[in-house]
């Protein structure tokens, strides 16, 4: 027998509460989405982590906000490092996410450099330390500026301290297959791995 899912929240007057729940979630999970892997550090230890919630919050200065639940290991390495750095995937990596799904537990990253590889995916150090994959098209570097506690989950808000797109970025030449790593039509626009490009979903 299948238990009943618990409503969050508040339910509109005269609407049956399980009914509203699934369009509620329908909805949210129609939000237009992106697909990330953060990077996280403190001291010796590291963590990549497979994210949705995130974006750019603020302009001057640049800051980009990231929601992490609270119970997960790059919550704790966020609060002691505070430092991220994100990595953006090409939409052809759909399936590299789900190695990240859960706390990374085969990691062999040199301590000096910051290179080596993590669930077997090659990595290296960002300014901060964070790690980064070396597949990522390109990549955002952070030091937290703020911590917004919000019940399952925080939002990190961090400034942007350092960014690179990767030397072979996707831009392809004119008439040239397209890799999927970018829009042809528009060579500054990174094509980056979406949510609806998976059979995931998170949230709602």
């Amino acid at each position: 027998m299948t238990e009943a899912r618990e409503v969050i929240g508040p339910v509109p007057s005269g609407r049956d509460p399980d009914t509203y729940d699934r369009v509620r979630r329908r909805v949210l999970w129609s939000l237009p989405t992106g697909l990330y892997v953060v990077g996280t550090c403190a001291g010796t230890q590291r963590n990549l982590m497979t994210i949705s919630w995130v974006t750019q919050v603020a302009m001057r200065p640049k800051l980009v906000g990231i929601g992490v639940e609270s119970d997960a290991v790059t919550h704790r390495l966020l609060t002691d490092g505070m430092v991220f750095a994100l990595s953006l995937l090409p939409r052809t990596e759909r399936a590299l996410v789900r190695r990240f799904a859960k706390p990374v537990t085969d990691a062999e990253v040199d301590e000096d450099t910051g290179a080596g590889t993590m669930q077997g995916q090659a990595v290296h150090a960002a300014t901060t330390g964070a790690p980064i994959l070396d597949v990522a098209s390109a990549w955002l570097d952070c030091e937290v500026r703020h911590v917004l506690r919000l019940g399952s989950h925080s939002l990190f808000v961090g400034e942007v301290v350092d960014c690179d797109v990767a030397p072979d970025d996707g831009r392809a030449e004119p008439g040239s297959e397209h890799n999927g790593k970018s829009n042809p039509a528009d060579p500054h626009h990174l094509e980056v791995l979406r949510v609806e490009d998976t059979r995931m979903n998170y949230g709602g």
